[in-house]
């Protein structure tokens, strides 16, 4: 009789067992789920894959606006924008941090009326090429020569070292997220190339500074292209090829057909100076993208695999340098087969 109890109590735990398994297995599963949601919510605050901005041509949408707005007029520029303080000065504009409705914008104002055709070729472009590629176009005013765009409190891309040292972009600051930029960079390029308007090239680009100050970082460390005042045409078919400038560029940053090709001897003349095409763009981008990847732990590794897409790039003979197309599908290959690979997986691949 005094066994019964115990062979009670033995047979009630066999049957918890189960339970207790049960509990145990979606304990596990509640810790896996929480782990990918706060992988999911720590992880960038790099931008989801937008397709092409939803206005119509005229119109313009930003930050948490609903609905698209058309383009301020001249009238709506006075009497809304308020003009708060200069960010930026260049030849052709300056660039004044404004507020318009509440929100932050950036107001640019012609600096001298011997620019006004850079100006206005600069909005013409910045009218005709509304993507994501470009930055966002308010409005404008003709008449006062004024530009209204969406602002972007991190800067210029030449910012971007300083900006990814600070603490809060710590998480971004890894090469897939530099990589990403790098990407940005050459779809901005590639998307030039085959524009609406034809093979468009980025000219006012002859020293790595100045590349980086015609572009933009945004909050989601996407990139847009921001200065459109030098984008001349290449035209194949017609025999228009461009020359960026009238005056004698040197050094290894500009392309080698950008150089004067007749030797010291002979005194630098822009009518003598032959023209080029869009494989000038090309030419830059390994030490555009060299910039961007930085030092971080992995860089070295991405450029290692990039290598031989920049060594075409550097051909000295322009027409056996890659399309901006090519090096992009070249940087997203590279982007897919690293990864997320840990560091130690990273010195297996060299």
């Amino acid at each position: 009789m005094e066994g019964r109890p115990t062979e009670s109590r033995q047979g009630l735990t066999q049957r918890e067992v189960p339970r207790v398994v049960g509990l145990l297995l979606t304990m596990a599963l509640m810790n896996a789920l929480l782990y990918l949601c706060l992988d999911q919510f720590f992880s960038s605050p790099r931008r989801s894959t937008e397709g092409p901005r939803p206005c119509p041509h005229g119109y313009f949408k930003m930050g948490q606006m609903r609905t698209c707005s058309p383009w301020l007029s001249c009238q709506e520029l006075r009497a809304e924008v308020r003009q708060l303080k200069c960010i930026g000065e260049g030849a052709v504009k300056r660039v004044f941090l404004s507020e318009w409705k509440e929100r932050k914008v950036a107001l640019s104002r012609l600096t001298s009326l011997e620019m006004k055709d850079d100006f206005l070729h600069g909005l013409q472009m910045l009218k005709s090429l509304q993507s994501k590629h470009i930055v966002t176009l308010l409005g404008y005013c003709e008449e006062d020569s004024t530009v209204l765009t969406e602002y972007h409190p991190l800067g210029s891309l030449s910012n971007l070292e300083e900006t990814l040292n600070l603490s809060k972009y710590q998480s971004v600051n890894t090469w897939q997220h530099r990589l990403q930029l790098a990407m940005d960079y050459v779809g901005i390029i590639n998307y030039l190339h085959r524009s609406p308007l034809g093979t468009l090239v980025m000219c006012d680009s002859n020293d790595l500074p100045k590349t980086l100050s015609q572009y933009l970082l945004t909050s989601n460390f996407s990139i847009v292209a921001n200065d459109l005042d030098a984008l001349p045409l290449v035209n194949r078919s017609s025999g228009m090829f461009v020359k960026c400038g009238h005056r004698e560029l040197r050094g290894d940053f500009v392309a080698p057909e950008q150089l004067w090709p007749y030797g010291e001897h002979v005194p630098f003349h822009d009518d003598l100076m032959p023209s080029y095409d869009e494989k000038i763009d090309i030419w830059r981008i390994p030490d555009v993208s060299s910039f961007l990847l930085g030092h971080v732990e992995g860089s070295d590794m991405v450029r290692f695999h990039l290598f031989d897409i920049h060594k075409a790039c550097k051909s000295q003979i322009p027409a056996e340098r890659p399309t901006a197309q090519h090096v992009l599908d070249t940087y997203r290959k590279v982007l897919d087969a690293l990864g997320d690979a840990v560091p130690s997986q990273m010195r297996e691949m060299l």
